[in-house]
């Protein structure tokens, strides 16, 4: 169940990590991540929708925002990089390339961009 204890709790948590000033992908694993404690305190996939929908959720996100447009000091080995390859038509691929561009960014921080974004379930196609 959503609670205003539960929120609290998270956003305290994200405020607290977020003027530690740590690298966006700790503030992520920490607060979003598998294990962080977004996850710890809604266990169901609707508790988390519904949180994804609240304030404290967009001010997470802004944070995480912030965080990313500092430049990297020092790789986190804890943390270390994954590769994903996404295969999109050619004229998809163009319109992120343009709208990166727009954006004065790389094709690849226009995508963390929009992979962190929220999504509904009826936007995302199940597998067959």
């Amino acid at each position: 169940m959503i609670t205003c204890e539960n929120q609290a709790n998270i956003k305290q948590a994200a405020e607290k990590l977020f003027s530690m000033e740590p690298d966006w992908g700790t503030f992520y694993r920490e607060i979003l991540g598998l294990h962080g404690v977004v996850r710890r305190n809604f266990r169901s996939r609707e508790e988390i929708e519904a949180f994804e929908r609240s304030e404290t959720y967009r001010e997470i996100l802004q944070m995480l925002a912030k965080l990313r447009r500092r430049e990297p000091a020092v790789l986190d080995d804890s943390e270390p990089t994954k590769v994903i390859t996404v295969r999109v038509p050619k004229s998809l691929h163009e319109t992120l390339r343009i709208e990166a561009f727009e954006h004065h960014t790389s094709m690849n921080k226009l995508c963390i961009s929009k992979l962190l974004q929220i999504i509904d379930a009826e936007s995302v196609p199940a597998e067959a």
